[in-house]
């Protein structure tokens, strides 16, 4: 891998535009990926905002949940914001029928915790490992982390609630980052992405 990674994001639905946005700004090639050989091709991907349950029968319908599981048990780095961090977790709370996840970070989520779409809300959050001060958190039908297993870190937490946590390689927020002009949690990414190379 050069210098610039090669990032993904997972264009089945959900905000894709701003995070290929944010990516590119944070010195990534970003690409959208659709197929199982476009997923091949990248180093890393981003799991967007979404509706969580229409990713996962998309994904299913694409033919890209295995080849995902596959890669993200591998090692490959992954970051998943809000829909992306419920398909990121080994286990939901009432889990709509047919909901599958891709697994990868050992912790248990609660989805739409936040409320509902018009309880959507933005907060200054203290993220672990971002320098310069908390960042801008853009909370929409957000889900929140109920508990983690011993492998998972939790990196920042929001009216005590976790809303965001790291696992080796995989990395996932309650919130969307991508929605505001900051970009040093994709930054942070993309670093792990490197590191990973």
């Amino acid at each position: 891998m050069s210098d610039t990674p090669v990032i993904g994001v997972l264009a089945l639905q959900g905000d894709v535009r701003e995070h290929l946005i944010a990516l590119a700004s944070a010195d990534a090639l970003a690409r959208p990926v659709r197929r199982p050989e476009e997923l091949a091709e990248v180093d890393g991907l981003v799991l967007p905002g979404g509706e969580s349950t229409t990713m996962s029968k998309l994904a299913a319908l694409f033919g890209m949940l295995e080849p995902l599981r596959e890669r993200i048990a591998a090692g490959m780095p992954v970051y998943g914001t809000c829909a992306g961090m419920i398909l990121l977790a080994d286990k939901i709370i009432d889990p709509r029928s047919g909901q599958e996840t891709l697994g990868g970070i050992d912790m248990i989520v609660r989805r739409n915790a936040f409320g509902r779409q018009n309880e959507s809300f933005e907060a200054a959050v203290e993220v672990a490992g971002i320098d310069g001060g908390p960042v801008e958190g853009v909370f929409i039908r957000a889900p929140w982390v109920e508990s983690v297993g011993a492998a998972a870190e939790v990196i920042a937490e929001h009216g005590g609630h976790i809303v965001a946590v790291r696992q080796q390689n995989a990395l996932a927020t309650s919130f969307h980052p991508e929605l505001t002009g900051d970009h040093r949690l994709h930054a942070y990414f993309t670093e792990m992405v490197r590191a990973a190379g």
